[in-house]
């Protein structure tokens, strides 16, 4: 069953719908910094590199699903919170007029959990009605992907609609037992890994295992101000898109608060202390090991890690979505 994708990013959406059996025919990127990894891991999709804004919907196939995850740092609970009123959000406006132009079956929009914030309130109101106004019946849920086989808290909400005349009302899929943490997914990462050569840029074909290299340099008081570190039997933090903000590894102890907001590494165990390698986090996501990403400096690669929908999450959801299409 084709798609078309927008926002692909990295394509974590673009990996669980295609597991669950559907085929992304054509995508939408506009950062240069992912082309080279979205087109060496979808060949046989069509990447078309401008910006949503200057693509008229004639020139987008027709499809029977559309996918994707509008820019989220406008609304992101770390970011200024400006919503709708900043150009990103509105980019949400565009995957609305796509859909109303194409009006395919279904589509899947997502995003980061703090678009729920009170602030936000009048603006969600404004694009769920937009959807329904645009002849879906509606469904929007906030879900954590550890529900769904995913090693880690991570908190998004989904808009998920099926086109009125279908008389479909999607259900999202109960959560997934059992759960799994991170010594099920990066146990065996834990020794071999390579420190990023000097201003992060990567150390290329060096590394054993594909993107498996960690981002140096000091870390901010604001996050020593919590504690980053999270134990082998416990879900990971949530993935950022920022390196410098990655989760520390599991084999360090927790780190120590001495004050208020001010936290320290462990005495005598500081050289255990080092950030999550892209590859790890790209396990946290539950990408597979043969989803090379291609970049110069880490940062590009955690960023693409970190804005991804994980796959796993996106397979069920999928899944979920084929299963109501199949009793048509």
């Amino acid at each position: 069953m084709n798609i078309i994708s927008l926002f692909s990013g990295a394509g974590g959406l673009d990996l669980g719908f295609e597991k669950a059996g559907f085929k992304t025919i054509w995508a939408n990127e506009y950062d240069k910094e992912i082309w080279e990894t979205f087109e060496k891991n979808f060949t046989n999709t069509l990447l078309d590199r401008r910006s949503i804004v200057k693509i008229p919907s004639s020139e987008i196939p027709e499809t029977l699903g559309l996918i994707g995850g509008p820019p989220c740092q406008s609304w992101s609970e770390a970011g200024k919170l400006r919503g709708i009123n900043d150009e990103r959000g509105q980019l949400f406006f565009e995957f609305i007029r796509v859909l109303r132009d194409k009006k395919p079956l279904f589509f899947l929009a997502e995003n980061v959990s703090g678009m729920l914030a009170n602030r936000h309130k009048e603006a969600l109101e404004n694009i769920k009605n937009h959807f329904i106004d645009s002849g879906y019946n509606l469904s929007f849920e906030l879900l954590n992907a550890h529900n769904y086989n995913v090693p880690q808290d991570r908190k998004r909400i989904f808009f998920v609609g099926f086109r009125k005349d279908l008389n479909i009302t999607f259900e999202f899929p109960k959560a997934f037992t059992p759960k799994i943490f991170l010594k099920d997914v990066i146990w065996d990462l834990k020794d071999n890994a390579l420190s990023a050569k000097e201003k992060n840029y990567t150390n290329g074909d060096k590394c054993q295992i594909l993107n498996h290299e960690y981002m140096i340099g000091g870390f901010s008081s604001m996050f020593m101000s919590r504690n980053r570190v999270r134990n082998w039997d416990e879900p990971s933090f949530t993935i950022q898109a920022g390196g410098r903000h990655a989760p520390l590894h599991p084999q360090a102890p927790k780190m120590q608060l001495i004050a208020k907001d001010k936290r320290i590494f462990m005495p005598n165990f500081e050289h255990l202390y080092r950030r999550l390698s892209i590859r790890e986090c790209a396990r946290i996501q539950t990408f597979p090991d043969s989803h090379k990403f291609y970049y110069s400096k880490l940062s590009a690669g955690y960023k693409m890690v970190g804005n991804a929908v994980p796959p796993n999450l996106a397979y069920y959801l999928a899944k979920k979505i084929l299963e109501h299409l199949q009793k048509i």
